[in-house]
């Protein structure tokens, strides 16, 4: 981008100048903030959001997020934002009835918010995990909204575990009328205190019950599962193994009574990102009209010595088969940048070789940066023809510095995974952006383009690169070593 711009961009990060209602242009660009934190607990760290997750429906976008981060694990609550003319208008509020901070909620903090919808029912729903006092996880949750996203239930728990173990759940719909499990939703989660142990749990009537959780059939461990449904009803879950180092899928063709074993997609070559910042593969998965799934996440394979990440695709159409993974072609190889913390969007109106697919991401323009130089940006980048080539990529957001991000005790935070949903044929990214703190208040909210991306060749995205000559370069492995105990990201 030039360099006017930059520092354009940069004056109004440092001055915190964005505020809910306000905007700001980067490149041809705008930003709107979806929400805000509201909470003034003194435990946990404000302002500030992160980890939004999306979903969209016809006209309606509903986004959710961790609100009121603390350090060691969770929010003060889960906030969401709601859009029932395609993006254009956002509402927001703060989930009732989880957490003390909020409606009378009986847990301290909540994390890992994940949207659907189910039109048999029409029920908006956001799942989450709440967390006690003593960091115990023992459960999962959804509220319901039965009014188009913007008045919720109290939480319907989904399952409870006496190890209070619990991480990372995802919650996906049967949004086909013609499917035989049409109003089936479904939500995935890993129990830690059983080695991030895989399981499911069905509802067949809007999230009102659910239920028992179910393993896979080969009792598989691993995190960051995402369910998606295709038209035939069955449900594929790409995730990661516990530890991180490879892509699993498992699937459903039954409406959720029983579980397939996993399958291992590949083997997954990873980039220790510079700085301190909490990231890593977690996988971020979509499907087309077709029931083609997509699942993108952060790989080193395609670099010399695995000294960045790439945001890389693998493809399927059963679960079990996979396509050779593939990198999205964002810059060259030999380029200095580092990408991680993919959203994947595909447009579920389109198919084919004219599939829409959209990703936003996390981006050091220069890998070699430590956490007082290393400078965050959130960039862009769109397919109209199911990733057989790909548009330039433009920059949404940046440069932010890493002391302006929320801490944990993994790093420095936007977020473990992002989103990003079409409606009305354009592409909503949410991101989370940070600017300069303020007398020891951080500055971090939830952001989408006030206008749709377009998937289609357009002025700043008119350039369209072909995918498929990058090849992985031999013997690269990981630059980091793998975990020995399974991972938690709470």
């Amino acid at each position: 981008m030039p360099v006017r711009q930059r520092a354009a961009l940069t004056t109004l990060l440092a001055s915190g100048a964005l505020l809910l209602g306000t905007s700001v242009s980067h490149a041809n660009v705008t930003l709107t903030q979806l929400s805000t934190d509201p909470f003034t607990n003194s435990s946990s760290q404000h302002a500030t959001e992160v980890e939004p997750d999306t979903f969209s429906f016809g006209s309606t976008i509903v986004e959710a997020q961790q609100t009121g981060r603390f350090t060691d694990g969770g929010a003060s609550d889960i906030g969401w934002a709601t859009s029932t003319d395609s993006g254009a208008t956002w509402t927001h509020g703060e989930l009732n009835g989880i957490t003390q901070w909020q409606g009378g909620g009986s847990f301290q903090r909540v994390s890992d918010a994940s949207v659907a919808y189910d039109p048999k029912h029409g029920v908006w729903l956001i799942a989450s995990i709440p967390i006690t006092a003593s960091l115990g996880v023992p459960s999962v949750v959804v509220n319901r909204s039965t009014n188009g996203g913007t008045v919720w239930s109290n939480p319907v728990t989904v399952t409870t575990f006496a190890d209070q173990g619990l991480d990372k759940d995802w919650i996906a719909c049967d949004d086909t009328a013609s499917s035989p499990f049409y109003g089936n939703c479904y939500v995935e989660f890993d129990d830690n205190g059983d080695g991030n142990r895989l399981y499911m749990s069905a509802s067949t009537d809007g999230g009102l019950t659910w239920g028992p959780a179910l393993r896979t059939a080969n009792g598989a461990t691993g995190i960051g599962g995402q369910p998606v449904v295709q038209p035939n009803g069955t449900v594929i879950v790409p995730a990661d193994n516990a530890n991180e180092t490879s892509l699993l899928a498992f699937q459903s063709a039954n409406g959720g009574a029983s579980w397939s074993a996993t399958t291992t997609v590949t083997t997954i070559k990873s980039h220790a990102d510079a700085g301190g910042i909490r990231s890593g593969p977690l996988p971020s998965a979509e499907i087309d009209a077709s029931g083609k799934v997509y699942v993108a996440w952060a790989d080193c394979r395609f670099r010399t010595g695995c000294k960045s990440n790439d945001i890389v695709y693998s493809t399927s159409t059963n679960g079990t088969a996979w396509s050779a993974v593939t990198r999205v072609p964002i810059d060259a190889t030999g380029s200095s940048v580092d990408h991680f913390l993919p959203g994947l969007g595909v447009d579920r109106t389109t198919s084919g070789s004219t599939a829409k697919l959209a990703l936003s991401y996390y981006f050091y323009p220069n890998t070699k940066c430590t956490a007082s130089t290393c400078q965050l940006d959130v960039g862009f980048i769109s397919s109209p023809n199911g990733g057989s080539s790909w548009t330039a990529a433009t920059q949404l957001a940046g440069p932010m510095s890493l002391s302006w991000l929320p801490s944990t005790t993994e790093g420095t935070m936007v977020g473990d995974y992002f989103s990003t949903s079409y409606a009305a044929g354009t592409a909503r990214p949410a991101l989370e952006v940070a600017f300069a703190p303020s007398g020891g208040v951080f500055n971090q909210a939830t952001y989408t383009t006030a206008a749709g991306l377009r998937a289609a060749p357009k002025t700043h995205l008119s350039v369209l690169t072909p995918t498929g000559a990058d090849k992985p370069v031999p013997g690269v492995v990981s630059d980091h070593a793998a975990s020995t105990l399974p991972l938690t990201s709470r």
